[in-house]
């Protein structure tokens, strides 16, 4: 995968495929002029030229694709989709920190925009990883060298991960106990972009009622950043600029979701994702490794953090989404207290399950299964009505998020085989704590949210998603 990108889109080292894709491409609308007919020719450098009848020639504008143009094409879907256009990418986010610096200067400080980092665990990991550092050194060290650029805040998405794993526990639970058709079980999760944008292009209605409805991490602190945190701040959500530092590209299709846009303020909850290997490029850009950034104190606001220590969640690098919905069931549902998961690998490494038995009878049978190959195989059971699981942790990259896409490569197969082992032991080094024992949840469903089942927190913490009607375009066709 390549670590550093232009302001084009790219499909590179696309190594999962489902399906043979066809060429990326975007609709054009022809405007048909009665008496005009032209020919378009190729030049030798590439560039497309439209030929009319009096044999002069004007060149065509090449087609620029957005994020949301690739969500509507059914072509293409690997367990990491390397597309980047301006908008997400460590190139915006030097625009607009530029564009802060030259309002500051001319004494414009109305116009500036407030940056708000937010880092993913994966991504601190991996660049933990890259360069021998441990977990709580890279966060220190990465909250220094954004601001340093001149962000304002530097935020860790392990807190707001804790509100992602509470609601799907909640709402496991509520599924299990009703009869409501509109949720069925298996109740599939839903934090992955990947495996989303696969359900809604590939399996439409026949599988999104079973994903679950809880945002994901990233989506719930653009929740959180745009909403609560701006009105602390006395700011608009618009001037409010929000980035994310992710371990997958997918992320960036995730925000650019038009379900996390805010019509009011003409603003996403993300307004920027870019991924730890965009990280390293900034580094090589200013000239420097992260090893020698001056490290600064940690935001706590909205972080995971207790004194100087970061905290963690159980059950792997993917956020533990299995583990705690499983102990959560067994105490709600069976007045069962899980000590240790013990999972049974099944056909591969990827795919496992976890049974509660209760009187010799299994009452839960959850699964983790990841990679594209395993999602197909349970996919195929959930449509068919075959599926013996009640709850499936889903993710699109094999090995899960700390092995995604957007994660720091060097380059080399076995060197980066190690570097994705290093990045799992520090991963499961850091002490790890529950969502309930996080004592600011509960002050903030209060306190931003009004309570938990209200149409406030529904629309923060949850979201809804759409079938993508397949496209047949002759521009598509192979000649």
């Amino acid at each position: 995968m390549a670590s550093k990108f232009s302001g084009v889109l790219q499909l590179t080292d696309l190594d999962d495929f489902i399906t043979p894709s066809q060429e990326c491409i975007k609709p054009v609308k022809v405007e048909k002029t009665a008496g005009e007919v032209g020919k378009i020719k190729i030049h030798n450098d590439g560039s497309y030229v439209q030929v009319a009848q009096t044999g002069e020639e004007v060149k065509l504008q090449k087609a620029k694709i957005t994020l949301n143009d690739c969500l509507a094409c059914s072509g293409c879907i690997t367990s990491a989709e390397a597309v980047l256009i301006t908008q997400q990418s460590q190139d915006e986010l030097y625009r607009v920190l530029e564009q802060n610096r030259k309002a500051a200067q001319d004494g414009e400080t109305s116009q500036e925009k407030l940056v708000v980092i937010s880092i993913s665990p994966q991504s601190r990991t991996s660049l933990a990883a890259r360069y021998n550092l441990s977990s709580l050194d890279t966060a220190k060290k990465l909250t220094g060298f954004f601001k340093q650029l001149g962000a304002h805040h530097v935020f860790d998405t392990t807190f707001t991960r804790d509100f992602s794993l509470l609601e799907s526990q909640r709402e496991f639970v509520q599924r299990f106990q009703s009869n409501d058709t509109s949720a069925p079980l298996p109740m599939l999760a839903s934090a992955c972009p990947g495996w989303i944008c696969y359900a809604e292009k590939t399996h439409g209605e026949y599988v999104l009622p079973y994903i679950s409805t809880t945002k994901s991490p990233q989506q719930v602190m653009g929740s959180l950043v745009k909403d609560h945190f701006s009105k602390q701040q006395g700011k608009p959500p618009d001037q409010i600029y929000h980035v994310t530092v992710m371990p997958c590209f997918d992320k960036k299709l995730e925000a650019s979701r038009e379900d996390f846009y805010d019509d009011v303020y003409r603003t996403r909850d993300v307004d920027c994702v870019i991924t730890s290997g965009e990280v390293e490029a900034m580094l090589e850009k200013e000239g420097i490794s992260l090893v020698d950034v001056t490290p600064a104190d940690l935001d706590t606001m909205f972080s995971s953090t207790s004194g100087a220590e970061l905290l963690s969640h159980s059950g792997g690098g993917s956020g533990g989404y299995l583990e705690h919905i499983f102990r959560h069931a067994a105490r709600e549902l069976f007045g069962q207290d899980v000590q240790s998961v013990n999972y049974k690998t099944l056909r591969n490494k990827d795919f496992k399950e976890v049974t509660l038995e209760v009187e010799g009878k299994v009452v839960l049978k959850f699964a983790l299964a990841y990679g594209f190959r395993n999602i197909q195989n349970m996919v195929q059971k959930v449509k068919r009505g075959k599926s013996p699981y009640h709850f499936v942790e889903v993710m699109a990259c094999p090995s899960g998020c700390l092995n995604g896409g957007g994660q720091v490569r060097i380059g080399d197969k076995e060197a980066d085989k190690d570097l994705l082992t290093r990045a799992e032991e520090l991963y499961s080094a850091l002490p790890v704590r529950t969502p309930e024992e996080n004592p600011l949840l509960e002050s903030l469903y209060t306190e931003w949210l009004s309570g938990r089942d209200n149409e406030k927190a529904r629309q923060m913490l949850h979201t809804s998603y759409h079938p993508v009607a397949k496209m047949t375009n002759a521009l598509a066709i192979k000649w």
